[in-house]
């Protein structure tokens, strides 16, 4: 019996093994070698031509698929739409952990069922300031979400991101908002609620350190703005700020690191940190009492690409879906449940009533914008160092 007579049985069997020899093709495309399996067909079957024809034109899709980014493709629109696995490493300040464990997972779901394509994160969480310092430093970000503008600011005068990144995303790059909240111990022993009250004699206040950590700044910002917006002048800002520093023998480095020592560490009578962090340890099941001052600055948290980082990883693409992803009611209602205050208007409209009402509410701006806060109270030798060196 010649080959052109083999039994059905014996085709089938021809043909299973070809399918095999083919699936490990597709795993190994490199390493194949067409002639051997050429010459393994022409040898069992007077089909073998078609069969090779088959398996070369697959190999090629195969090897075009595993092939490099084009070159020109700056974009990074090749690794978006490719079906090898992609990596994007996102860094963030500390408290926004608990909300990027389940906003993450969802983002890598969604983007697998549109583009068949599995997404790995590389996280990294701590003080915005030491964040920023990190990234300059060689840590390659491609997306970064920070506690303030001014950090996002000392990415792009590094060179890392382009000016006009606010209006890269909704809200000029505004992906996240809370206020600023005094903790207080069962039974407010200290009778804590508003701002002053935290200048008075024996009252132990623990709040992060300005230099490594945003929301220190925001606090510091708080307690300032409590004066100069509310009829004082900045003599008198200077005066209050000063003695509520000088009831702050501990400064530590992010606002985590502040939740611990009073909680875990039972430092302090006060603790000064973010309304959604004090939301989301009571939603963990800390017994924590706050009080949120109707006089308040609206902590705004930006998001941005790190155009540096990401064109070099050839990650743009998804590096901006998934900042697009941040905005929509999905993600917003998991931020909102951990407390933060939401930036699209149909979330802010469902949970409104979840957060109490604030009376004065000023922002950065009204401060003078980031430049001119950096300048006047945190750089070298500002007002903040001054009053760190006046402390008795």
């Amino acid at each position: 019996m010649n080959q052109g007579q083999r039994n059905p049985k014996s085709r089938k069997y021809l043909t299973e093994l070809v399918q095999t020899y083919i699936v490990k093709a597709l795993h190994a495309a490199r390493q194949w070698r067409v002639q051997l399996i050429g010459n393994w067909l022409y040898k069992y079957s007077s089909w073998g031509v078609a069969s090779l024809f088959f398996v070369g034109v697959s190999l090629s899709i195969v090897m075009a698929a595993c092939s490099p980014p084009n070159a020109n493709n700056p974009t990074g629109n090749a690794a978006a739409t490719s079906q090898t696995d992609v990596t994007l490493n996102f860094v963030s300040y500390s408290v926004t952990n608990a909300a990027y464990q389940q906003i993450i997972p969802k983002f890598i779901e969604q983007w697998k069922k549109e583009h068949n394509q599995n997404v790995t994160f590389n996280q990294s969480y701590d003080g915005s300031g030491s964040q920023t310092l990190a990234v300059i430093d060689g840590k390659e970000a491609d997306v970064v979400h920070l506690s303030l503008a001014l950090d996002i600011n000392k990415l792009v005068q590094a060179g890392f991101i382009q000016p006009g990144w606010e209006k890269e995303a909704p809200n000029d790059a505004i992906v996240t908002k809370s206020l600023d909240a005094i903790a207080i111990r069962e039974g407010n022993p200290k009778n804590i609620k508003t701002w002053a009250d935290l200048a008075r004699n024996g009252v132990n206040v623990v709040t992060p350190d300005p230099r490594t950590s945003g929301g220190a700044r925001w606090n510091f910002l708080s307690l300032w703005g409590s004066v100069t917006k509310t009829g004082g002048n900045e003599n008198q800002a200077i005066d209050f700020t000063s003695k509520v520093y000088n009831n702050a023998p501990l400064l530590p480095k992010t606002a985590r690191n502040a939740t611990e020592l009073f909680l875990n560490d039972n430092k302090g009578d006060v603790l000064l940190n973010y309304e959604n962090e004090m939301i989301l340890l009571a939603k963990n099941g800390q017994k924590i009492s706050y009080v949120v001052p109707d006089v308040n600055i609206s902590i705004d948290n930006p998001v941005a690409v790190v155009d540096k980082n990401v064109d070099k990883h050839r990650t743009r693409a998804i590096a901006e879906a998934f900042i697009k992803f941040l905005y929509t009611p999905e993600s917003q209602r998991e931020f909102t449940k951990l407390g933060f205050r939401p930036v699209d208007l149909t979330v802010s409209k469902e949970v409104e009533s979840k957060f109490p009402k604030i009376k004065t509410l000023f922002k950065a701006q009204d401060l003078g914008g980031w430049d001119e806060i950096q300048k006047k109270f945190f750089d070298e030798g500002a007002i903040f160092d001054k009053i760190r060196a006046k402390k008795s």
